[in-house]
Formats: C-alpha cells, structure tokens, sequence
C-alpha cells in the first residue's frame, strides 16, 4: 500500500543527505510543509519551516501534526572531538528526536545508520549505530525504516579525508559495501516513505540503489 504523506519533519537537513532530501520533499507536489530544525538557517522556502538553534532546545518547541519523520543525523568522532560527543549525536540526539516526533503523530520514521550496525560490535562505531537502532525499536513505532547505507558518494561542504580516498575503491566492491550516491540514497528514503508496512523493515545498501535507480 503507499501512502501521500503531508507533513514531514526532518532532522539533519543541513548534511550530506538531509540536504538532497530536503530538495527532493519540497519538489513534491503531495508535500505541503516540511519541518526542519537545524543550527544554521536553511535556504526559504514557501513550504520549509526552519526553526534554527541548538536542537536539545528546538526539539520541545516544535509543534504541529507530522505524518512521517525522517533522520538524516550523523556526525565523526573527529569532527564530535570525543567518542563521548558522538554518542551525543548518532545515539542520543537521534533518540531523542524520534520520541519527539512520535509524540508530534508520526507513524512512520526513516533513519540513516551504517552497515554493520550491530550493539555488540567491537567497533566503537559500529556498535554506537547498533546501539541506536535498539533504541529505535523498543519505541514501538507502528512503522519504522532503518536505512544502512554503505560509503556516501558526494560532494561535502567539508570534505573527509578518509571518504575521498575509499570513493573510488567502494565502486569497485559488489553487494552491499559497494558506495551509495547520496541522490539515489535520497531518492530511496522518499520510496520508502510512500510504502506502508507494519513493524520494522531493515534496508541495506544494495536495496537502496535500486530503489534510488
């Protein structure tokens, strides 16, 4: 069954991803108000809006009724400066949003993690992104999607080191570790969100670049 969803609420609308998928919600003719809090303002839009501040503040504030929330939240522990701080972020913060937006009438959430998300991984990352998905699901959302997309390919505002070198290398892997452009990642979440299923659906890489085809 696939749904029209009409009010969205977005997190992680300034990143890599959030920003392709906030492109692609206000191009939508069935979209009429796209909610998306961020730390810096976002580019105006008749149908954004963009409360701005320090998110643990915003979230609260926000008000209105949602049908489907999305999550684009992620950071690097180089960039968190601390394992601390990005737990922060890619656990805490992203927890925290999804209670608000049950809260707010969302049936639905979409949620980027990694592949190899796993709450027993040896790998700090790894095991941060397990964490959260745990997390997610003892929510109870009706409907909830976890996306683990392999390595983002695009353009950063800040590029990363690490993803330059191992862009060229992830299109060369098969299967699911084979890099991901973040237009089709995005285009993918939006099918998503027009597909209504019950309970928890795991998407991993190789799925979302055919759906983002």
């Amino acid at each position: 069954m696939y749904l029209t969803p009409q009010h969205i609420l977005l997190a992680g609308a300034s990143g890599l991803t959030g920003e392709h998928l906030l492109d692609r919600l206000l191009n939508e003719p069935t979209v009429t108000r796209v909610l998306a809090p961020s730390r810096k303002p976002l580019a105006e839009h008749p149908r954004l809006e963009n409360p701005v501040g320090d998110p643990a503040v915003l979230l609260p504030q926000l008000s209105g009724q949602v049908d489907i929330a999305f999550c684009c939240l992620g950071t690097t522990i180089k960039k968190a400066g601390s394992e601390e701080a990005f737990r922060a972020v890619d656990l805490d913060m992203v927890v925290a949003f999804a209670k608000r937006a049950r809260e707010m009438g969302a049936r639905h959430l979409i949620v980027i993690s990694a592949i190899g998300a796993d709450p027993k991984s040896s790998v700090f990352y790894n095991r941060v992104k397990g964490e959260m998905e745990q997390a997610l699901k003892a929510q109870d959302w009706p409907q909830l999607t976890i996306v683990r997309p392999s390595l983002l390919l695009g353009e950063r505002v800040e590029p990363r080191l690490a993803e330059q070198l191992a862009g060229p290398l992830s299109r060369l892997i098969p299967g699911k570790y084979h890099g991901i452009e973040v237009c089709e990642l995005a285009r993918a979440m939006w099918r998503l969100a027009l597909e209504e299923q019950d309970g928890v659906r795991v998407v991993e890489s190789d799925e979302l670049r055919k759906l983002g085809k």
